[in-house]
């Protein structure tokens, strides 16, 4: 299979970043320009790609990288911040069924590929352990009958169609009787994708929804329309109600990123994308999944997570500067670290205030490192057993309850005591700088 050219134009250019030795004014422009040559390209607006690289060098401008991160390094994490909020941000969608029978009606226009994509979803959900039922309202495209009832049947799903009725609503609703009567948990209504003329295609949508009273109703797309995809979304939506969005054929088209945010700009929710023509290719549409793909990143996710690790740690550090301090803060802080990979690689990278002075020691003795880096894990282990009422007030625990989380985690109750105390020296040096700083407040005032 060719290589898609989206995927090629970004990874040449996040390895041309990479092979930067430094970043100055002229090849910041020319990066941001080839930005936009490429995502011009794949059929983003014009307003789409300006927003997105003048944001880029804004940010690359104003803010500082956090310290261990070099300015190339920043550039390719802003590009893959902003490449995900374009893309409708970090959250990842809910596939679960809230109610059973949950009733999908699928929507869209002929060559969008939606009858495969019901089979698509009934597969997925299949695999989920529901029982899935397709219904064929479709009239109009002769051999959808035939194309629904295989496709049920290689997916094992219910299926319900009437070969030479004329009338979706009459089909519709002696489908739903049957699914209901059969007890299934999700009932897929897929729809005519043609008609006599665009108007009359998109009141049969209406009247169907009208009388399924759907619980979601499902917009498919075929991904290879570009930034077209809003227009399509947007007269659907006149009619019904768009809850999310099925982009197909996102593995063979250039214009992928155009439809992505297209779609997403008219408000519309992307739930799953097909990824090629096999009945199991479909995933849910995550951002961070679908940029990192878009760039080839590999090895740029530890990147991604490092920068992370390391802004998890100021917000970590600045509750701990303002007296915010529990168990809950320490396991937070242990969690950061833990990402940032080996103790011995990350040492430079850690404010020289993150550990009381005995705990800094042993970080100038190699062979004590690897000793802290077990430890790390064994108080990790051991806040995992105590309740989010021991982490959020320490002082509760005593020898019963020290006890009971040794037990818990598989250490001796000296490990736990051992991590209280620490929670204690840290405590006390915060405690320490609160008293400086308000004694420091006192003499500016006077």
């Amino acid at each position: 299979m060719a290589p898609n050219p989206l995927v090629e134009a970004f990874t040449n250019l996040v390895n041309r970043i990479r092979g930067l030795n430094y970043i100055d004014e002229a090849t910041l422009k020319e990066i941001l320009r080839e930005i936009q040559r490429i995502l011009l390209r794949a059929d983003v607006s014009a307003d789409v790609v300006s927003s997105i690289t003048k944001t880029i060098e804004e940010r690359f401008r104003q803010e500082k990288p956090p310290q261990g991160i070099t300015s190339k390094e920043f550039l390719l994490y802003l590009l893959y911040q902003e490449l995900v909020k374009a893309l409708g941000g970090e959250e990842v969608p809910s596939v679960n069924i809230s109610k059973r029978p949950y009733k999908l009606m699928l929507i869209g226009i002929e060559g969008s590929g939606k009858t495969t994509t019901a089979a698509k979803l009934a597969r997925f959900y299949i695999k989920r352990n529901l029982k899935v039922g397709l219904i064929e309202t479709d009239t109009y495209r002769p051999g959808a009958y035939y194309q629904l009832k295989q496709l049920a049947e290689k997916v094992n799903a219910l299926f319900y169609g009437e070969e030479d009725s004329k009338d979706p609503i009459a089909i519709l609703r002696h489908g739903l009787e049957y699914m209901q009567r059969n007890k299934v948990d999700l009932i897929i209504i897929d729809t005519a994708g043609r008609h006599r003329n665009e108007e009359e295609l998109l009141k049969e949508a209406k009247a169907i929804y009208d009388e399924a009273k759907p619980d979601e109703v499902m917009l498919v797309i075929d991904a290879t329309i570009g930034r077209q995809a809003a227009a399509q979304t947007e007269a659907f939506m006149k009619y019904v109600p768009i809850h999310s969005v099925f982009l197909t054929k996102m593995d063979s088209t250039a214009k992928a990123g155009g439809a992505l945010t297209s779609v997403i700009r008219s408000g519309a929710r992307i739930k799953f994308i097909g990824i090629g023509e096999d009945i199991d290719e479909v995933e849910i549409f995550d951002a961070n999944k679908f940029v990192s793909r878009l760039l080839g990143m590999g090895d740029l996710e530890a990147l991604i997570e490092k920068v992370r690790a390391i802004e998890e740690e100021d917000k970590i550090m600045e509750e701990i500067e303002e007296g915010k301090i529990n168990l809950l803060t320490i396991k937070k802080q242990i969690d950061s670290i833990m990402k940032l990979g080996p103790l011995s690689k990350i040492m430079e990278l850690l404010p020289a205030s993150m550990l009381p002075m005995q705990y800094r020691t042993v970080m100038l003795d190699e062979e004590k490192v690897s000793n802290a880096q077990e430890m790390l894990r064994r108080w990790r282990h051991i806040l995992d057993s105590m309740t989010k009422e021991e982490l959020l007030n320490p002082e509760i625990i005593n020898a019963s309850r020290i006890r009971r989380i040794a037990k818990g985690a598989g250490v001796t109750s000296k490990d736990v005591k051992e991590l209280l105390n620490y929670y204690q020296l840290m405590r006390k040096m915060v405690n320490q700088i609160k008293k400086s700083r308000r004694r420091l407040g006192r003499l500016t005032s006077e």
